[in-house]
């Protein structure tokens, strides 16, 4: 959940007021939605004239206007006009409220695309196999079920290219029953949520 913007943050906001320019104020927007703590200080600092502090400090309070904007879909100049305070320098809230809703949609689809997801399922086989062999001999002659799945790892936590790795499983029949049943439970409930 993307936390409320504090008073100190707006104070902080106030900062852009000795950007050279609208293009410099942007700039910084942008490098404020990435922002993870590090990197981009140093040329903040510079291009306005601030202290280290001062730039981290900025930078960290565009990383929450942007990420509260986001989160709580605010998508008028209106509802984003009504985040600021009162006291607020009017032309710089209409200018971040301006790069805000420009830059929105591009920066929500970046948020989607950097999300952590589960591994996705790619590929499924299976086959029966009857054990010939084995050092019991309960164990012989008995059918058993091989799964094998091809899994496909999450591009954010792998790169580019994502990895596709492949895991085998045997199940008794007991396991596969218990499986399927399992699944169709998993199928009902999906379809009672679709169909509200």
């Amino acid at each position: 959940m993307a936390a409320p913007v504090t008073e100190e943050q707006f104070t902080a906001l106030q900062l852009l007021l000795k950007a050279p320019s609208k293009e410099a104020v942007k700039q910084l927007c942008q490098d404020g939605f990435s922002w993870r703590g590090t990197g981009s200080v140093e040329s903040t600092a510079s291009s306005l004239s601030i202290t280290a502090k001062e730039a981290q400090q900025l930078l960290g309070a565009l990383h929450s206007l942007s990420h509260h904007v986001l989160f709580h879909g605010l998508s008028s100049p209106e509802q984003l006009l009504a985040v600021f305070p009162d006291t607020f320098h009017t032309s710089l809230k209409n200018l971040l409220t301006k790069i805000l809703l420009e830059h929105s949609p591009t920066w929500r689809n970046e948020a989607l695309s950097n999300q952590i997801s589960l591994p996705q399922l790619v590929d499924m086989d299976w086959r029966v196999d009857i054990k010939t062999a084995s050092d019991s001999v309960a164990r012989m002659a008995v059918p058993t079920c091989l799964v094998q799945m091809k899994v496909q790892d999450d591009p954010c936590l792998c790169g580019p290219r994502p990895g596709v790795s492949t895991v085998t499983v045997e199940l008794s029949k007991e396991t596969l029953e218990t499986m399927l049943d399992g699944l169709g439970r998993i199928r009902d409930q999906l379809s009672a949520v679709a169909s509200k």
